[in-house]
């Protein structure tokens, strides 16, 4: 099952105790997946339209709960002219009425969610949308959001208006609010476990281009010591540099704190670095002009 699948399985096992809230979560779903038909001989009927049969469920679980119809009815029935009342048309935003306290507005959007939603795994990417039917139902949800301190954004794909959430700690920070604590479990070890993974390759990216530098400097180094000898001759040289030119050849590999302890008498790394950018300059002066 992938990540949105579980995510949606976990909120379809929330039920919101309060009518209001119920109510609330009811709005979301239906504005996000509801329908409405209309017979020739007057019956209406409501329905969710989602691959997901649980969702469905949900939805005329709550159907019950608050309106005591089970998806068919008289239009003229007063279940049906409360239920137009309160949750209204699918296609435009919600009555702020029913989102006025933060409990409700999080019900809301985890049946918005359910409706609508989904979420990309998170050990490959950080990515949250609702799929909404319209600009204002958009604009709605990015307000709700905001209301929480979580940063969304539009987009359009095809006739639909996506608000989606990018950051990862904002989707944590969204799980909490629709109550999927399990998710939100899930999605923070997933960013624990990159964040070390991120560590350790940046760490080893930076090893590698230290070790790549010094086998650089070091194969620059012996190629001058060596021109200098095929040359010039080493014997020729002061005998600190002299020293320096055959420890460096006899260890190429060796950083400069190791180079250092091997010369009589020992010097620090400045020291065989000093040593070694003389022996460098010969080199080109030798290279340029045939003489040092």
């Amino acid at each position: 099952m992938s990540f949105s699948g579980k995510v949606k399985d976990e909120l379809i096992g929330k039920m919101p105790p309060s009518r209001h809230c119920q109510l609330a979560e009811l709005a979301g779903l239906f504005h996000s997946c509801g329908q409405i038909g209309v017979s020739a001989e007057g019956t209406v009927s409501v329905g969710f339209s989602t691959e997901k049969e649980p969702i469905v469920r949900k939805g005329f679980t709550l159907l019950k709960k608050t309106f005591n119809i089970v998806g068919e009815f008289n239009e003229k029935e007063a279940s049906f002219m409360e239920f137009l009342t309160k949750i209204g048309n699918p296609e435009e935003p919600v009555n702020p009425l029913l989102i006025k306290n933060s409990c409700c507005q999080r019900a809301f959007l985890r049946g918005f969610f359910l409706g609508c939603g989904s979420v990309s795994d998170p050990a490959k990417t950080y990515h949250l949308e609702f799929v909404c039917p319209g600009e204002e139902p958009a604009a709605q949800v990015v307000a709700l959001l905001k209301d929480f301190d979580i940063d969304a954004k539009t987009t359009e794909r095809r006739k639909s208006v996506v608000v989606y959430v990018k950051e990862g700690e904002s989707i944590v920070e969204l799980f909490g609010v629709m109550e999927a604590t399990g998710a939100l479990m899930e999605m923070e070890n997933a960013r624990i476990l990159k964040e070390v993974n991120n560590t350790v390759n940046r760490r080893v990216n930076c090893e590698m281009s230290n070790i790549r530098k010094i086998v650089g400097a070091s194969s620059r180094q012996v190629e001058d010591i060596k021109y200098i000898r095929d040359n010039y001759g080493l014997e020729k040289l002061p005998e600190s540099l002299r020293q320096m030119a055959a420890v460096r050849i006899e260890n190429p590999e060796s950083p400069l704190g190791e180079l250092g302890e091997l010369l009589d008498p020992p010097v620090g790394k400045s020291g065989v670095n000093h040593r070694l950018r003389r022996l460098g300059e010969m080199a080109d002066r030798l290279r340029e002009t045939g003489s040092i």
